[in-house]
């Protein structure tokens, strides 16, 4: 049995077997028109909500997977269904070899992608050998929560009343015993914020069993705890769904899918922000693992999920990992790699701690992104105790709760916008490095950027898509600055007094994020380069 300690880092040495782990992508799905035309058939109010908000378009995406396609897997031979995904139209089983190809024969099915490296001919470093497996107006007296809090700045926000109200956090972890119990979070579950959850491996409602792992209780509590003198999280009003996605015995692919389900789900539930302080490279069967050329946030199926989920809005905080020592692997893992916020750690004194993961991903982009004490943090664990824990597991989770609070200043900024003020708000932004990314963030600099508000409806961009001339609609004579960053966060371009169009010509195709700033305006907006 595995256990957690302060750094959750293992080494497993288990048997293999013959079964292989593969994706199976279908070729279409069902009443996708219908759906699309109406989507309260497929979402719930609140993602409806969210989505319009922050103009975050409903597409095919969204339908769900044809259940007749998931019965019809398994119905086949020799072969289990552990997991589907809307996202990519796809389940995930588990098989023989022979058993799992036959199913090209299935006239639905469009193609097969192998967990197993070998079996998609690509190549695999075999001294790869270890990865960190689970990474892992108000006056508060944190008690001796006080340094994790107030090295964000996030006290700041709390003092402003900006405690996480009306945000929805999603929890992907590997289990949440005896949550119902806790002193912690009585708050929590007495003013009905503690919406629900899963156990995607169990198909299991009961997501608090007491045999599971406690480090998702140990996370949770550093954003949700309410314990005056002892430990306040950094967003104790926001409200929670708690998915166990982490298997904590064994490390395989299956454990990428229900992390994507678990994305899925929330994306359907109107969810905010998705934590996850979960990393995946080496796997117990070496012909599953990545190498760390496959860090390019494109490769690994949980990355190309969280790529999604940021696609459809969600801000995405995933930790960096405990491998910056690994000899082998001390690059960030997968999904850090990914489009999101990727969190390291650093101690009470704002020093860079050793094991935290580094940068940068195999596309040469900056990780981590910001950094977070992850060294002796405070936490509750599940039998009502206070621990000091360590590892990015817990940086990740108090940045999201200090975004969370931060955010419900202002919830129809999109999730890239806070991102990026977040990122700018940070010690190292101008000269940012792979230890650290762009820095410790300052929660009181980027509550001052937020309040800058759009108040003129008559701003305009076009065309959107571009090919090369964008033109902006202001009122007035007024010239604009003009800042231009990819969805990394990093500043590409810079002009002042832009008068009425910026030339674009010279830029790739992709995404990028153009912000106009014009004395005490500023406003932002996502142009697609073709």
């Amino acid at each position: 049995m595995k256990r957690l300690l302060f750094i959750f880092l293992f080494i497993s040495c288990l048997s293999y077997s013959q079964q292989e782990h593969a994706w199976i992508y279908f070729k279409d799905k069902p009443n996708v028109e219908a759906s699309l035309a109406d989507p309260s058939l497929i979402l719930s109010e609140e993602a409806i909500q969210r989505k319009a908000l922050h103009n975050t378009p409903i597409d095919e995406r969204d339908v769900p997977v044809n259940e007749a396609y998931i019965s019809s897997l398994k119905e086949q031979e020799g072969i289990q269904v552990m997991a589907k995904s809307k996202w990519f139209n796809c389940a995930h089983v588990i098989g023989e070899l022979d058993a799992i190809s036959n199913l090209n024969t299935l006239e639905f099915v469009e193609k097969i992608e192998f967990a197993n490296k070998n079996l998609q001919d690509r190549s695999l470093n075999e001294e790869e050998k270890m990865v960190s497996k689970l990474d892992s107006h108000i006056d508060y007296d944190y008690g001796y929560s006080e340094n994790q809090v107030t090295i964000l700045g996030t006290d700041f926000l709390h003092e402003n009343d900006l405690t996480g109200k009306g945000m929805v956090i999603a929890v992907l972890d590997a289990g949440f015993p005896n949550i119902e119990n806790l002193v912690a979070f009585e708050k929590l579950r007495s003013e009905n914020r503690l919406l629900g959850g899963y156990d995607f491996h169990n198909r299991s409602d009961f997501f608090t069993n007491p045999g599971l792992s406690n480090h998702g209780t140990l996370v949770l509590s550093t954003m949700a705890a309410f314990l005056e003198q002892q430990l306040i999280g950094t967003a104790p009003d926001a409200s929670y769904y708690l998915f166990r996605t982490e298997v904590g015995a064994s490390e395989t692919p299956v454990e990428e899918s229900y992390w994507v389900e678990a994305a899925e789900r929330a994306d359907s539930l109107g969810v905010d922000i998705i934590n996850s302080s979960l990393s995946y490279a080496i796997f117990d069967n070496p012909d599953y693992s990545y190498s760390m050329d496959d860090m390019d946030g494109e490769t690994a199926f949980v990355s190309r999920g969280a790529n999604i989920a940021t696609e459809k809005g969600i801000l995405v905080v995933v930790s960096a990992g405990n491998s910056g020592q690994s000899e082998t692997f001390p690059k960030v893992g997968a999904p850090a790699d990914a489009n999101v916020l990727t969190v390291g750690a650093v101690d009470k004194d704002r020093n860079y701690v050793p094991f935290s993961s580094i940068g940068p991903t195999a596309d040469g982009r900056i990780k981590p992104d910001v950094m977070s004490q992850g060294l002796a943090v405070v936490a509750a664990d599940e039998e009502n105790n206070l621990v000091s824990v360590s590892g990015t597991s817990f940086s990740s989770p108090i940045m999201a709760g200090s975004i969370a609070s931060l955010w419900q200043k202002n919830p129809s900024r999109t999730n890239l916008e806070i991102m990026q003020l977040v990122r700018e708000s940070s010690s190292l932004f101008d000269n940012p490095n792979f230890r650290f990314g762009y820095g410790i963030p300052d929660f009181e600099k980027a509550y001052s950027s937020l309040i800058i508000e759009n108040t003129d409806s008559e701003f305009a961009i076009s065309p959107n898509p571009v090919t090369d001339i964008l033109k902006f609609r202001k009122p007035g004579s007024q010239n604009y600055n003009v800042t231009l960053f990819d969805l990394q966060g990093q500043k590409i371009l810079e002009k002042e007094n832009v008068q009425n169009e910026i030339d674009l010509s010279g830029f790739s195709r992709g995404i990028y994020i153009a912000m106009f700033e014009q004395n005490n305006f500023r406003k932002s907006f996502l142009i697609i380069k073709k």
